[in-house]
């Protein structure tokens, strides 16, 4: 059995970070609270749906499922479901990859590119409408200190 030494005493500094990271989180659950609420009553979809769409918006020729899976950060399996769902919607389609019998590429059709057009022109307007009390100073200063914090 491993014991772990006990931890050092939190600092002002290390409790200001804990509470930043913790309104981070309960900021991002708020807003993504809100947008499955909205995509559910406007458009009858949910938010794992629209991610897949919003990937294959961005690669037209289309992607593998482990591309796809990789881009949302989510197992196979995970993916697999959406897809299939969204194939039977006819919002996306698998398409044969030549020379290779296991794999497909998965892209949108035109009736997925439409729909999700509208989708996004909506999604957008609503995060601007979630954070438009934070003004352009604020966002620009958020945004810097999350892309350093991602690396």
């Amino acid at each position: 059995m491993t014991l772990v030494p006990p931890p050092a005493l939190a600092t002002a500094g290390s409790k200001l970070r804990l509470r930043f990271w913790l309104q981070m989180l309960k900021a991002t659950k708020h807003v993504e609270i809100e947008i499955r609420d909205r995509l559910r009553r406007e458009f009858d979809t949910t938010l794992p749906r629209f991610d897949v769409l919003s990937i294959l918006q961005r690669s037209p020729s289309g992607l593998k499922m482990s591309e796809l899976s990789s881009g949302l950060m989510v197992s196979n399996g995970n993916v697999t479901g959406i897809v299939d769902r969204l194939v039977s919607d006819q919002q996306v389609e698998r398409v044969p990859i030549k020379g290779d019998r296991r794999a497909t590429l998965v892209r949108l059709t035109p009736k997925g590119a439409a729909e999700f057009e509208t989708m996004a022109i909506a999604h957008e307007i609503w995060v601007a409408e979630l954070l438009g009390d934070l003004n352009d100073d604020d966002i620009k200063a958020a945004t810097r200190s999350l892309a350093y914090i991602r690396g």
